[in-house]
């Protein structure tokens, strides 16, 4: 739970008085630069919290649109506001989403909240200069992109057969989020980090889960706040995350492991013309913790809602079960699926691409001006924060007929205004692990539809986000196995 102002105020004064200053003074300075000039409408709300408990307060009932949309009805599509310690602008619209992803980079910054950015580290690919965005996400693609993935799909199927083997084979009933996260997890600490089953994952786990508490909060290190929690949990992921970084190096010094082994060996065997690493090892780090963050939470969202999906509705459920069992049957026993398998499982991609149209994993995101920029007649003034919440988009009315319906046609003919689907952003900056999130997400659907029958446990299907969607009972279902094709 985030502090509030109560209990803020129950602190010695001259405590308060001091951390009051050393927030407000960068604050004003910024306010008073921008006070001359054609700023958006909009109040800046309370000193230092601005509207931020009203925007979590809202995240986590799940009206975070409801909220928004208010202020676009009362003060257009870009208005001003405090958010997490900074002024804001917020921007809504597909116009908006191109604005942001195609803006140059010398002008508006990939700049997370300082409770993201102090969290994660100042080197993540979020945080990146052009020029220095450029080199680290080349070198990410280089494991990323499809033709390098093709090989790791074995790995995945593995993972999953004996997630799926060890929590779901035999079992009446279960809880599928929780479940969902403990799949990607192992999966993400196979590929990204190289780690077999054992302490060391299970420790990583516990630590990721904290790291992820306090990522939008208002950044005050403070005893017992989620932002402490975070800042620690982050220190300690940090340093056995290093410590990998400088086993594997050795481990390539004396050719006991494959340059292609995971993301990390990958990362440190790529050099440029002078033979020199490309990356350091601080942003191997912080850009592990990236991708790691990103491929646990928001695959196993997706995951977790397309499980509900299919239990509600019997005719997608059977359509992604006839295509599955056709590649299931072209299989021998035990076979693994392979990269054509999955090029195979279009409809099935089609039902998820509509989930993350309507029930998007990331709800907003910030970037920060580098200079003054003038939008939509305003002035964003120079180290401002942008903020948008792209994904409103998905669910305008104006721009998909019927938004609130589960219409997996939409996909056949293509999304027709730009910039409107954007679940994995866009332009220069689109999400360089989408192809990884693909690959685990088809190969976990195929086992779950051809291995077992379910149904929802309750009526209660209502989550929150706290950022990201979290459901209130972590979604339990009574679950069948069939004939094992595991």
């Amino acid at each position: 739970m985030l502090v509030s102002p109560p209990l803020l105020f129950t602190m010695e004064s001259n405590t308060l008085y001091f951390i009051v200053c050393l927030l407000v003074i960068p604050l004003y300075v910024l306010l008073a630069k921008g006070a001359s000039k054609r700023l958006p409408p909009g109040s800046m709300g309370m000193p230092i919290i601005g509207q931020s408990l009203e925007l979590l307060k809202a995240m986590r009932a799940n009206k975070g649109e409801e909220w928004l949309k208010e202020r676009v009805e009362k003060y257009g599509p870009i208005s001003k506001l405090g958010l997490f310690g900074k002024p804001t602008v917020f921007i809504h619209g597909p116009q908006a989403n191109k604005f942001v992803y195609t803006c140059d980079g010398n002008k508006l910054a990939n700049h997370q909240p300082a409770s993201i950015r102090r969290i994660i580290g100042e080197k993540n690919l979020f945080e990146m200069r052009p020029e220095d965005h450029k080199r680290v996400r080349g070198a990410l693609m280089t494991f990323l992109k499809p033709e390098a993935l093709k090989q790791y799909v074995g790995t995945i199927d593995e993972e999953i057969r004996m997630h799926l083997k060890k929590h779901w084979e035999g079992k009446q009933e279960t809880v599928v989020e929780p479940l969902m996260k403990t799949l990607t997890f192992n999966v993400i600490s196979s590929i990204i980090f190289g780690i077999e089953q054992g302490n060391r994952r299970d420790s990583l786990v516990k630590i990721f889960e904290s790291v992820m508490e306090g990522m939008l909060s208002v950044p005050i290190n403070l005893p017992f706040t989620p932002f402490r929690r975070s800042l620690q949990a982050s220190a300690k992921a940090k340093s056995i995350i290093m410590e990998l970084v400088h086993e594997k190096r050795q481990d390539l010094a004396k050719n006991i492991i494959s340059p292609k082994k995971d993301l990390i060996t990958s990362l440190l065997s790529i050099r440029d013309e002078n033979d020199l690493p490309v990356l350091s090892d601080e942003e191997i780090v912080d850009n592990t913790v990236i991708v790691m963050i990103a491929g646990h939470d928001t695959t196993s969202i997706l995951l977790t809602f397309l499980v509900r999906i299919l239990a509600k509705d019997p005719s997608i459920y059977a359509k992604v079960l006839q295509e599955q069992e056709e590649i299931a049957k072209s299989k021998a026993n035990e076979e693994p699926l392979t990269w054509d398998d999955l090029a195979k499982m279009k409809y099935t991609w089609r039902v998820a691409t509509e989930s993350l149209r309507m029930y998007p994993p990331v709800f907003c995101s910030f970037r920060q001006a580098l200079e003054d920029i003038e939008y939509e007649g305003y002035i964003i003034p120079k180290g401002w924060q942008v903020f948008w919440a792209a994904c409103m988009t998905q669910m305008d009315e104006k721009i998909y007929h019927d938004p609130k319906k589960f219409d997996t046609s939409r996909y056949e003919e293509g999304t027709k205004t730009p910039f409107s689907f954007v679940a994995f952003g866009g332009g220069a900056r689109s999400c360089p692990g989408n192809e990884l999130a693909r690959m685990e997400t088809l190969s976990m659907i195929h086992y779950l539809v051809t291995g077992f029958k379910w149904k929802l446990c309750c009526e209660d299907e209502s989550f929150r986000r706290d950022p990201l969607p979290v459901f209130n009972q972590g979604l339990p279902i009574k679950l069948e196995s069939k004939l094992s094709l595991l």
